[in-house]
């Protein structure tokens, strides 16, 4: 049937390719769309004025023309010339086509051409192409053309599907299920697949308090932020047995995402894409894919879901939170964060990522260079969206704080942004959050029109205690004023209870990218103690009562125009990978990065400083004397305040740390290997090569009394492109984000 086409135009090709594809496959794809197909007569929609009850969609004739065009390469030879006489695709007009779309809305129908069409390439036109598409589909059955053209925007927005039993999500009726091979076979895993996602417990407050060992609930396994796990089925004696146990290839994004699970089944989010998936085979149990306003959306850096009740929460690309029922992935709500000018496309996005708190998903945003004064945290009410309080990062004038900033009107104060999860104490009922630098250093270094009380530029560089009821600073810790290197003190959170004074005393420690750790009393934010990796050469003491950091004088006050050697570089010694802390030994584990940079900073025209930008440069370079290793792994014992040991290589840490029960500690690095460590020696127990580097946070967790434990692979993004500067012979490959699960070989998961 096929023969050697390389020589063909492109148009025959792409049929031939597509032509190959099975029914069974085209078929699935609608079934795995997520709409409710509704069973009703041929004679209802042969008087139907157009294709849908819910009226008709403006479109123009001209864009008709095009969407045939677009029709001929990429449907026809699956769907048939005439859009009905298709050897492999069910018919795209007439009475049978009407009758199973009449009763949904258009977005239903443009969504599952722009998401799972064609089927061996979803998503691979434009957003405008797939629009034309739809045009022409809708002139072809009756819809008469309008005035203005057809866009994403234009569509009304699609009411949630009916739940169907048997998938999840949507089904063909009797009138199509001959596409289907709905046999016995076929009916027990739809059954098994849709007895696991009934079997989900609507997760509690007490719940998120103190979560199962079994669980992975929220950013770093509990309201602490520790990384750890209390699963030890894997554990130093059998590491090295570890196994795949399987993958699944998601949307193509950058990354930094942390897989939730809850109940036996895993939630991840990539690009465009929330799925739950069956944490013990990943089988699909359902997909929620968003369509963005400004075409495909396929870049996120959201640390994490939230779950909460029976609801999942995800941040999407364009600035909005969405609210899924965590059962069937329907849409319940949708709530904008960042206005359309403040989410740009491939720019800014809610990349912290959300934390559930009495009933509210709060989420920290960062607005990047050229939003003066805009960066927040925001609380929503979990059951609607709505918004209940926002609390901003960069102090106003008149405000605590807001004579902090070199005397600099607010439109000329940027930065403070917030882009990691915050932390929670139920007993404080406190809130924390980490904010990041300022990016218009000539704001605080060079002469205002009027002096201001200081520069130290809050609430940069800080940690921030607020009310997650009201949103109100009870305490802020300014960790590093003035911060002009770019060297943000964003990080996790990490509560911990240690002795202090002999006592045992409940902190807070966060680090900066100096690699150095504060540890506050997280009751009111006094300072107890300080932990210096080691891997910087800007502060040269640190006030024992108040923990002031004293910077070097030869780097205090750059000149413009003149370059400094500063270690680390804005890179960081210490970047978005978190650290992890097992609280039955008191020890850190920290992933670091050997560098230094190549300081400076050009004053932009005075006239152009409301515009926001960056004005500061950091060229990342190797350390004086460096021996070619970069990538490093410090355990701290945080109580005797001791290295336990320490790990060096050639490649940077690109994962965050996961320290569990059993002893092990996991962690990957940009040459694209997945580790386990002996968690008191730091012995390397197993290594596995993924298909690119693992720049996420790795999890593990327990379905069918076997722990797994899962990361993602691929998407990476600032960080990853500059630790390969120093590592050019590393390979990273790109064009694939892949989830990885591992699971020790003899394991089997218990039957249902």
């Amino acid at each position: 049937m096929f023969s050697d086409n390389s020589s063909m135009p492109r148009t025959s090709r792409s049929r031939r390719i597509f032509a190959g594809i099975r029914l069974a496959e085209l078929a699935a794809t609608f079934a795995a769309a997520g709409f409710a197909l509704v069973s009703l007569g041929l004679g209802a929609a042969a008087h139907a004025a157009g294709v849908f009850d819910s009226g008709s969609v403006s479109f123009t004739a001209v864009q008709a023309m095009r969407g045939r065009a677009a029709y001929d390469d990429n449907c026809s030879s699956c769907h048939g010339a005439n859009l009905d006489d298709g050897q492999f695709g069910p018919p795209v007009k007439g009475p049978t086509f009407r009758a199973l779309w009449h009763a949904q809305s258009p977005s239903a129908l443009l969504t599952l051409v722009a998401t799972k069409m064609p089927p061996s390439a979803p998503d691979s036109l434009d957003a405008q192409t797939y629009a034309d598409i739809d045009a022409y589909i809708l002139q072809q059955n009756g819809t008469p053309p309008g005035a203005s053209e057809l866009t994403a925007a234009a569509v009304p927005a699609a009411p949630p599907p009916a739940r169907r039993a048997g998938n999840g999500g949507a089904s063909f009726n009797s009138e199509f299920g001959s596409l289907l091979n709905q046999d016995a076979v076929y009916q027990a895993v739809i059954a098994q697949r849709q007895a696991l996602l009934d079997d989900l417990t609507p997760v509690s407050p007490e719940m998120l308090q103190h979560p199962p060992a079994a669980d992975w609930l929220m950013w770093r396994g509990t309201y602490g932020s520790l990384g750890y796990s209390r699963l030890s089925q894997i554990n130093e004696r059998n590491a090295g047995d570890l196994g795949l146990a399987w993958t699944l290839t998601l949307q193509l994004s950058a990354n930094e995402m942390t897989p939730l699970v809850h109940d036996g089944v895993l939630f991840v989010e990539s690009g465009n894409t929330v799925e739950a998936l069956n944490g013990a085979n990943g089988s699909i149990l359902w997909q929620y894919i968003r369509r963005s306003p400004n075409g495909r959306a396929a870049f996120t850096y959201s640390k994490c879901l939230a779950i909460y009740q029976d609801m999942l929460y995800a941040p999407t690309a364009d600035g909005h939170m969405v609210a899924l029922d965590a059962k069937t992935g329907h849409l319940l709500w949708d709530a904008q964060i960042l206005t359309p000018s403040e989410s740009r496309p491939g720019g800014n996005h809610v990349s912290g990522g959300p934390i559930i708190v009495h009933g509210k998903v709060i989420v920290g945003v960062s607005l990047g260079t050229n939003t003066s004064g805009g960066d927040f945290i925001v609380g929503l009410d979990s059951q609607t969206g709505k918004e209940l309080w926002r609390f901003y990062t960069i102090a106003r004038p008149g405000e605590p704080g807001g004579d902090s900033w070199n005397g600099a009107p607010v439109e000329q104060r940027y930065g403070s942004g917030v882009w990691t999860t915050g932390s929670y104490d139920p007993d404080l009922n406190q809130l924390y959050f980490g904010t990041g630098n300022t990016y218009d250093v000539g704001t605080l270094l060079l002469p205002q029109r009027r002096k201001g009380a200081s520069n130290d530029a809050l609430f940069t560089d800080s940690t921030l205690a607020l009310d997650p009821d009201t949103g109100k600073l009870d305490w802020y810790y300014q960790h590093m004023n003035r911060d002009v290197w770019d060297l943000d003190w964003v990080f996790e959170q990490s509560l911990v209870t240690l002795p202090i004074h002999g006592k045992p005393t409940n902190l807070l420690v966060t680090g900066g990218k100096l690699a150095i750790f504060d540890a506050l009393d997280r009751a009111d934010g006094k300072y107890e103690f300080s932990q210096d990796a080691g891997l910087q050469n800007l502060v040269v003491g640190i006030d024992p009562k108040s923990g002031h950091k004293i910077i070097d004088p030869a780097f205090d006050n750059p000149k413009p125009g003149q370059t400094y050697v500063i270690c680390p570089g804005t890179l960081g010694a210490r970047n978005w990978p978190s650290t992890s802390f097992d609280p039955t030994t008191d020890i850190l584990y920290v992933p670091l990065f050997e560098n230094c940079m190549n300081y400076s900073f050009t004053a932009r025209d005075p006239a152009a400083v409301a515009a926001g930008g960056v004005d500061l440069r950091g060229n990342t370079r190797a350390r004086p004397y460096s021996d070619g290793k970069f990538g490093r792994i410090e355990a701290i014992n945080l109580r005797t305040r001791k290295i336990v040991w320490t790990l060096r290589q050639r490649a940077a840490i690109s994962s965050s740390m996961l320290a569990s029960a059993g002893g092990v500690v996991f962690s990957g690095s940009h040459d694209r290997e997945f580790h386990a460590y002996d968690a008191a020696t730091g012995k390397l127990l197993w290594q596995a090569a993924l298909n690119t580097a693992p720049s996420s946070s790795p999890v593990t967790y327990s379905a069918g009394g076997v722990q797994y434990v899962a990361v993602v692979a691929g998407g990476g993004g600032a960080l990853d492109a500059g630790v390969g500067a120093l590592t050019p012979e590393v390979t990273d490959p790109a064009g694939s984000t892949t989830l990885w699960v591992f699971k020790l070989r003899n394991a089997a998961p218990a039957q249902r």
